[in-house]
C-alpha cells in the first residue's frame, strides 16, 4: 500500500471525536472516519515498512513497520479493530494489552504487537 498524505482535517477530527467520546456521545461518522484514517497514516509515516497490515474498517488500512514485506494474499501479520478502539489506542486512552485481551483488537502473526508503537499522539 502506498504511503498516504496526512489530511489537514485530521487533527481537528481527532479532537472532535475525543470530545464526543468524553461526553458519552457518538462521534459524527465522517469525523470518525477522518480521525481514524489520520491516525493510521500517522502510524505508517512514523514507522514505515510493510511487515504489518493495520486494518480499521471502513476507514482505511495501512502497512507499516520494518521487516519482511508482504506482497500477495493475506498478510501474515494483521491487526484489525474498529475506528473508536483505534482512536483510543492511537491517542493513549486505551492500552494495547487491554484492547487485545478484551477482544476489541484482533492481532495475528508474530509481528502484530503494536504496543511499542502506540500511542501515535499524546
Amino acid at each position: 500500500m502506498p504511503a498516504r498524505r496526512l489530511d489537514p482535517r485530521g487533527p481537528g477530527s481527532v479532537t472532535a471525536v475525543l470530545a464526543a467520546l468524553d461526553a458519552g456521545a457518538p462521534p459524527e461518522p465522517q469525523l470518525l472516519r477522518t480521525a481514524a484514517r489520520h491516525l493510521l497514516y500517522l502510524l505508517a509515516s512514523r514507522h514505515p515498512g510493510r511487515a504489518v497490515e493495520v486494518r480499521v474498517p471502513p476507514a482505511a488500512a495501512v502497512q507499516c513497520l520494518p521487516g519482511p514485506a508482504h506482497t500477495r494474499g493475506t498478510p501474515p501479520n494483521v491487526v484489525e479493530t474498529d475506528p473508536v478502539t483505534w482512536i483510543r489506542l492511537a491517542t493513549g486512552r486505551l492500552g494495547w494489552a487491554q484492547a487485545v485481551g478484551s477482544g476489541a483488537v484482533h492481532a495475528s502473526g508474530s509481528r502484530a504487537d503494536l504496543g511499542a508503537y502506540l500511542p501515535v499522539v499524546y
